[in-house]
């Protein structure tokens, strides 16, 4: 039984499972990308991203070490050339797995893999990417246009006038369940009038008892 153990065999013999991820390896750093299988591509990410890590010092203990798995002095020359350049700065996590669907053939899943750093659409889409302005809400706030339309003397001048109602316009104001019998309406018209007459008419003056003349004595009279 299997059981606690990581690696995919992949249904081969440990010599033909070693070869198979040499090339596979070699064709992954010439092309930068390859269409294969998902279990084939998951080991190998497992298997090329150690060498990727040893081709940024280029020495030539680490030479040595990376072309005992690769056996190719061309994928050799490119790993130490432009590639080693182009992952000088990441830190891990140079491959990348994208799933196609199944084969039709044996409906096997597929899986595209390829170097992280040469994939120039994605690097596009997202170095042009603009930063997008954040925005704050305010409840509450006056615009200041508004409060120059509200204070400017046009819109003063053009404000209604609020008339106060008149007695004839508070009896005509009663709701329609009241009556408004003539008798009420007589009375009420002849209250405005005689408040009228009283604000029109003069008040008299009195004469001062001291301004008054002496009424004549009998006795003068006799």
């Amino acid at each position: 039984m299997r059981h606690g153990k990581k690696n995919n065999h992949l249904g081969r013999t440990a010599p033909h499972r070693k070869s198979m991820l040499s090339n596979m390896a070699n064709s992954l750093i010439l092309n930068k990308r390859i269409v294969t299988t998902v279990a084939k591509a998951k080991e190998l990410r497992k298997y090329v991203e150690p060498l990727l890590t040893k081709s940024k010092e280029d020495t030539t203990h680490n030479r040595r070490i990376i072309f005992s798995y690769l056996k190719s002095k061309e994928s050799i020359k490119t790993l130490f050339g432009e590639v080693s350049e182009k992952i000088a700065t990441r830190n891990g996590g140079y491959t990348r797995i994208i799933k196609l669907g199944t084969r039709l053939g044996d409906a096997a899943e597929t899986a595209l893999i390829e170097l992280v750093d040469y994939n120039d659409l994605l690097i596009a889409t997202k170095t042009e990417a603009p930063a997008k302005a954040k925005r704050t809400r305010r409840a509450g706030s006056v615009k200041k246009s508004d409060a120059v339309v509200a204070s400017s003397p046009e819109v003063i001048q053009d404000a209604v006038v609020v008339e106060e109602p008149t007695v004839e316009d508070e009896v005509n104001e009663t709701t329609p369940d009241e009556e408004v019998t003539p008798e009420v309406f007589e009375a009420s018209a002849e209250s405005q009038v005689s408040a009228e007459v009283a604000e029109t008419t003069p008040e008299t003056e009195t004469p001062a008892d001291s301004d008054a003349e002496p009424a004549p004595d009998e006795e003068t009279k006799a």
